[in-house]
C-alpha cells in the first residue's frame, strides 16, 4: 500500500513542476516530419510550448542568449525567449536525422504596452506593431500632445528602439497676425544770452562778448553793434536783440529762447502662416552696408538688417492649444552716434527686441512686449562767477532741456487656418491699375479702371478695401 501511495505522491510533485515550468495560456507551434515549419513568435521574458508529432533524441539553439530550451517530454519543448533577435531551433531524431528547423524569433512583449496605452489615450487610433526588437506605432490621433504621450510611454517597453508612423490629424497651420506699435515723442527747451561790448576808453578799443549764445560769433556780435538787422541775417528762432549806446562804448544783449516738439508713429502688421513645428521669418525694412577688414588687410562690405523683424515657429499641442517660440525686433539707424575710420563713416542702431515662448488658443491675443523709454537731460551753461549775480547774472547763463520717451507695444494673435480656393482671394493690384492717357490728362485720374477686378463673392468683397487683402487661407 505504501509503494501505490509514494508512486502517486511522485507523480503529482512532478505535474505540478510541468505546470510550473509550462505556464498557463503559452502558445502552442505543432511541427510536422519532413517539413520546414513557421516563424515562432515568443514574447521576451515569456514562454511558449513547441509539440513534435514524432519522438525527437536531440535538441539545439543556434543562439542560447536570443532563447533557452528545456524538454518537457520526448514530444514537447519548452521554449523561453530571453533577448529581441532570430535565431534557430533544432530537432534531431534517435538516428541523427533532421526532424525539422524551427526559425525562432523573440520580441518585446507589447501586451502590457497595448493594455497601458488603451488606458492612457483611450480613444485613439493607434496601431502597435512589432518590428526585428523594436517597437512601429500607426495611426492617426488627434494632436501632438497624445503623439508625444504615445512616445514616451513605448521608449519606456523598447528604448531607444521605436518607429513612430503616427500622423497628427486636424489643422497643423498656423498663421500670426503681429501688430508692431510705437510712439516716440521729444520736447526740447533752451534759453541762452549774450552780452557784447565795443567802443573806445582810456584810448584804446574794447570789443568783447560774454555768454554762451550767439555772440561767441564775432559777426554776429558786430551786426548788432553796428545797428543791423542781425535777425534777418541768421536762421536762428526764437531770438531778442537790444542794443544802446553809452557814450563812446556800446553795448548789446541777445536773448534766445527755443522750445520744439516731435512726434513719430511707427505701425507693422506683418502675418505669416507656418506649418506646425516649422519656422517662419518677416523682415519689413533693409540692410545697411558696414565696411569690415578682412584678413588680408582689405575692406569687405557686410550688410546689417534693420526694421520690423519677426522669426517664429508654432506648435500645435492640442485640437485648439497654440505653443509659440516668439523672437520680434524693431531696429533702425542712429545717425546721431557716428564711426569713422578708414575714410567711411558708419552710424550706430537702434534696437529693441523681445524672444519669449507664450501658449495660447485658436483666436486669443498677448501683449508679449511693453517698453517705455523715457531719457532726461539738463544742462546749464555759466560766466564763472558773473552767473552768479542775482538778476543780472541770467544774462551770463544758458540753460538747455531735452526730454525724449518712446513707448513700443507687441500683441500677438494666432489662427488655426486651412487652404482656401483661388478664386476666394484678390490682390491689391485687383484695386488700382495705371491710368490711360484720357483719363490722366482728360479726367485727372491716377488710376484706371480694371475690367478684372472681381465684383461678387468673398474676393469681390476684399477688392473694395483700400488696402490690404485676404492672406489665402480660411479662418477655422
Amino acid at each position: 500500500m505504501r509503494l501505490p501511495r509514494v508512486l502517486a505522491a511522485v507523480l503529482t510533485g512532478a505535474a505540478l513542476s510541468l505546470g510550473i515550468m509550462a505556464p498557463a495560456g503559452a502558445q502552442t507551434l505543432r511541427v510536422m516530419s519532413d517539413t520546414t515549419a513557421n516563424d515562432l513568435n515568443v514574447p521576451m521574458n515569456r514562454a511558449v510550448v513547441v509539440e513534435s508529432d514524432q519522438p525527437f533524441a536531440e535538441l539545439s539553439i543556434a543562439n542560447p542568449a536570443i532563447a533557452d530550451i528545456s524538454t518537457l517530454s520526448d514530444r514537447t519543448i519548452y521554449v523561453l525567449g530571453k533577448a529581441p533577435g532570430r535565431t534557430t531551433l533544432t530537432l534531431l531524431n534517435a538516428e541523427g536525422r533532421l526532424i525539422t528547423n524551427v526559425e525562432v524569433q523573440v520580441t518585446p512583449d507589447i501586451t502590457e504596452f497595448k493594455e497601458r496605452l488603451r488606458q492612457i489615450l483611450p480613444g485613439e487610433p493607434i496601431e502597435v506593431r512589432t518590428a526585428n526588437d523594436g517597437i512601429v506605432l500607426s495611426g492617426t490621433v488627434s494632436s501632438v500632445t497624445k503623439l508625444d504621450r504615445a512616445l514616451d510611454l513605448a521608449q519606456r517597453y523598447a528604448p531607444e528602439r521605436v518607429s513612430n508612423l503616427m500622423n497628427v490629424g486636424g489643422t497643423q497651420q498656423v498663421m500670426l497676425k503681429v501688430r508692431f506699435a510705437e510712439v516716440e515723442r521729444s520736447v526740447s527747451k533752451s534759453l541762452s544770452s549774450s552780452v557784447a561790448l565795443s567802443g573806445t576808453a582810456a584810448g584804446g578799443d574794447i570789443g568783447t562778448s560774454t555768454g554762451n549764445g550767439v555772440f561767441a560769433d564775432n559777426g554776429a556780435r558786430d551786426n548788432v553793434l553796428g545797428g543791423n538787422d542781425y535777425t534777418s541775417q541768421t536762421s536762428r528762432e526764437g531770438t531778442l536783440e537790444l542794443g544802446f549806446n553809452a557814450g563812446a562804448l556800446q553795448f548789446a544783449v541777445l536773448l534766445e529762447a527755443l522750445e520744439s516738439e516731435g512726434l513719430v508713429r511707427t505701425l507693422a502688421e506683418p502675418n505669416l502662416t507656418a506649418l506646425s513645428g516649422q519656422e517662419a521669418s518677416f523682415l519689413a525694412g533693409g540692410e545697411y552696408p558696414i565696411p569690415v577688414s578682412d584678413e588680408d588687410g582689405g575692406v569687405t562690405i557686410d550688410y546689417k538688417p534693420f526694421g520690423v523683424e519677426l522669426a517664429f515657429t508654432p506648435r500645435v499641442v492640442d485640437t485648439d492649444v497654440i505653443n509659440l517660440q516668439l523672437n520680434a525686433a524693431v531696429s533702425g539707424i542712429d545717425s546721431s552716434v557716428t564711426y569713422q575710420a578708414e575714410g567711411f563713416s558708419v552710424s550706430s542702431f537702434r534696437r529693441r527686441e523681445a524672444s519669449t515662448v507664450v501658449e495660447l488658443r485658436d483666436g486669443e491675443s498677448f501683449a508679449i512686449a511693453g517698453l517705455l523709454e523715457d531719457d532726461f537731460q539738463d544742462l546749464k551753461g555759466q560766466v564763472p562767477w558773473l552767473g552768479d549775480v542775482p538778476v543780472l547774472g541770467a544774462l551770463f547763463r544758458s540753460s538747455e532741456y531735452q526730454r525724449s520717451q518712446s513707448e513700443l507695444v507687441i500683441i500677438i494673435t494666432a489662427h488655426l487656418v486651412t487652404p482656401t480656393r483661388g478664386e476666394a482671394l484678390a490682390m491689391p493690384t485687383d484695386r488700382i491699375t495705371p491710368p490711360t492717357e484720357s483719363e490722366l490728362f482728360l479726367h485727372g485720374r491716377t488710376s484706371g479702371g480694371n475690367p478684372r477686378r472681381p465684383t461678387r463673392g468673398a474676393a469681390g468683397e476684399v477688392a473694395k478695401q483700400d488696402f490690404g487683402g485676404s492672406y489665402g487661407y480660411v479662418m477655422e
